[in-house]
């Protein structure tokens, strides 16, 4: 360990540089300026927006911590606690090692290609002294010359690649910043009146970059006139830092920036022979992306700074429950499509097909009538990130069900004339101060706007596990509103796999002909027997390899055996076939009342904000 390196940049001085590409090491050096006698230092449990206890200290290995010229003992107090045997007021140096292998936008990674990091997962906090200032050194280390940074923390000393010190006003901010290192792709544009850059790492030299960046600013600038008008957003500047992969996808919301990855394959492809290409229609996966990008940056307002009450400070040692996620995902969920179709990147049918598939996503989920999305807010953390087989028949998913809930409420404020859902997240942010919101704000904000009370709606749709009255308030809107069969797996009440040659059941759903057949999560299924066609004749059996097979062999006949193996042995499961269920189509109907919902309300003059600070 080498000695401290004279007077730290602030209070705490961080300073990190990828070691060891190929062991996947970070090295980490905290210097604290100013010591507390004992002082003690923990990592987060968990980072903010993903709300599930990760155990960060997992990772991290080799602690040694020195002050003067002389090693300083440490002991560890619980999983993700220390305590370091020093004097007060000189200053104390931390070393050691974070081991990044974690490929999502959660923690940390590092290999030859590419470095990412989020300081939850790598800079212990000094306990004490969280709020002073903070300043993160990125150092170059063994990191190859071509290598850039990226990052929403406001630069102090930096070199032209990025490399260098950046600051950070306390430890919350640090802790919202990721940092994306390695060769990537890099534009600017301005929304807002406000700089913003979208970095790219993993990407492929057929990708149409003008088009991701020109629909990105469309998504930025329409959702700053939401919220502001003509004013300016609350941050001085933001990075977008996507991460194109094989096959991953997901996204993280922080202050001034937002961490992404999607797949290359949904990336929007260059025409050949074209320079500029003319606009085209987006495929699925593009449209999925450009969801992922508008839910991410509307998180900038909701849940950022327009946060529950319960995560008004943040306490990274446990779990921070609220009741609220049903709001602050469920209504960013809803928005996110829509600022795709009021930024004129999707049109009316496109936006009426992704409500309908999240209308059929809840009714196919028995756990809707088992778990309230109030509860399912609370249960995120034991329940939502812990994905297992019953999972469906247990639980709802609050951004989703939480979006149709934001649909309602906007769709009844609209048909009654007195209001819209856009009016009513105005009023939050300005009654609320951009902080802590209770549910109470919002049913006081929906009296407001509404001329009524919504209690009755609030408690039915959100405490309690009926379903929401959607068709006819989106006929009403101007959705023509259709129905046509379900996929067999629904009809049959399964989710299944379809490889290596066999039917492969993932979940029985709650209530279904497969669950009543005595199917269970883990079955290959294998083939379908019937009853002979003449008495005295032989059982008619076939090997299924689909479930499309299943459907194609049973003909008419309302009875067949499901051939299946569970734990190598083998099963005859009488399966009674199940009356025809539906789900739901949307089209346009009305495109006059339509729009008027889709274009959505423009920000009163008096609505728009000031530019804030990213501390």
């Amino acid at each position: 360990m080498s000695r401290p390196r004279g007077k730290p940049a602030a209070a705490v001085h961080y300073r990190i540089e990828p070691t060891e590409l190929h062991a996947h090491l970070f090295t980490v050096t905290l210097t604290v300026a100013r010591p507390a006698r004992a002082q003690r230092f923990a990592l987060p449990v968990w980072i903010p927006g993903s709300y599930l206890v990760r155990e960060f200290s997992q990772h991290l290995q080799h602690l040694q911590a020195r002050q003067g010229n002389q090693p300083v003992a440490l002991k560890q107090l619980d999983k993700h606690r220390w305590q370091a045997d020093c004097a007060a007021g000189e200053a104390l140096e931390l070393r050691y090692e974070i081991y990044a292998f974690d490929a999502s936008v959660r923690t940390a990674w590092l290999d030859t290609t590419r470095g990412f990091f989020n300081a939850t997962s790598t800079c212990l906090r000094v306990l004490g002294q969280e709020d002073a200032p903070h300043t993160l050194e990125i150092a170059r280390g063994n990191a190859p010359a071509d290598w850039s940074v990226a990052t929403g923390l406001a630069p102090q000393r930096v070199d032209e690649q990025g490399w260098g010190t950046h600051r950070a006003a306390h430890y919350d901010e640090l802790a919202d910043c990721p940092v994306t290192l390695g060769r990537f792709f890099s534009a600017e544009f301005t929304a807002g009146g406000v700089p913003h850059r979208f970095v790219v790492t993993g990407l492929g030299g057929w990708v149409d970059t003008e088009r991701l960046i020109e629909d990105t600013r469309r998504i930025c600038e329409t959702q700053i006139a939401f919220w502001h008008g003509d004013g300016a957003p609350p941050f001085d500047r933001y990075v977008f830092m996507l991460h194109a992969s094989g096959d991953g996808y997901g996204g993280l919301e922080h202050r001034n920036s937002t961490a992404l990855i999607c797949q290359r394959s949904d990336l929007p492809a260059r025409r050949t022979g074209d320079a500029k290409p003319a606009a085209l229609k987006a495929t699925d996966g593009y449209t999925t992306l450009l969801g992922l990008i508008s839910h991410e940056y509307f998180h900038t307002w909701n849940v950022k700074r327009l946060r529950p009450a319960e995560f008004a400070r943040y306490d990274y040692d446990r779990e921070n429950h609220t009741t609220l996620l049903w709001f602050f995902e469920g209504l960013t969920s809803y928005y996110d499509d829509l600022f795709l179709r009021r930024a004129g990147l999707i049109d009316d049918a496109t936006y009426l097909q992704l409500v309908a598939k999240n209308v059929n996503q809840v009714q196919q989920t028995p756990g809707r009538h088992v778990q309230s999305v109030a509860q399912a807010s609370f249960d995120a953390w034991t329940k939502y990130y812990r994905v297992g087989e019953n999972t469906p028949n247990a639980t709802v998913s609050y951004y989703t069900k939480g979006s149709l809930v934001a649909l309602a409420l906007d769709l009844t404020l609209r048909q009654e004339g007195t209001g819209s859902l856009d009016a009513v997240m105005r009023a939050l942010w300005q009654r609320c101060e951009a902080g802590p919101m209770r549910e109470a704000d919002l049913r006081k904000v929906l009296r407001q706007i509404g001329g009524r009370s919504f209690d009755g709606e609030l408690d039915a749709w959100v405490h309690t596990t009926g379903d929401l009255p959607l068709e006819p308030l989106l006929q009403a809107l101007g959705a023509k509103v259709q129905h046509e069969p379900a996929p067999l797996a629904q009809q049959l009440g399964l989710r299944v796999g379809e490889t290596g040659g066999a039917i492969q059941v993932k979940t029985v759903l709650r209530g279904g002909a497969g669950e009543a057949a005595g199917l269970a999560a883990g079955d290959e299924w294998l083939g379908v027997e019937f009853a002979p066609a003449r008495r005295g004749g032989a059982p008619e059996a076939w090997r299924v390899q689909r479930l499309d097979d299943v459907r194609a062999l049973r003909g008419t006949r309302d009875k067949l055996v499901a051939l299946v193996s569970r734990d190598r042995q083998l099963l005859r499961l009488p399966l009674g076939w199940p009356d025809e269920q539906k789900t739901l189509r949307l089209t346009v109907g009305d495109a006059a009342r339509l729009g008027a919902w889709l274009v959505g309300d423009s920000a009163p003059a008096q609505t728009a904000g000031r530019r804030g600070t990213t501390s």
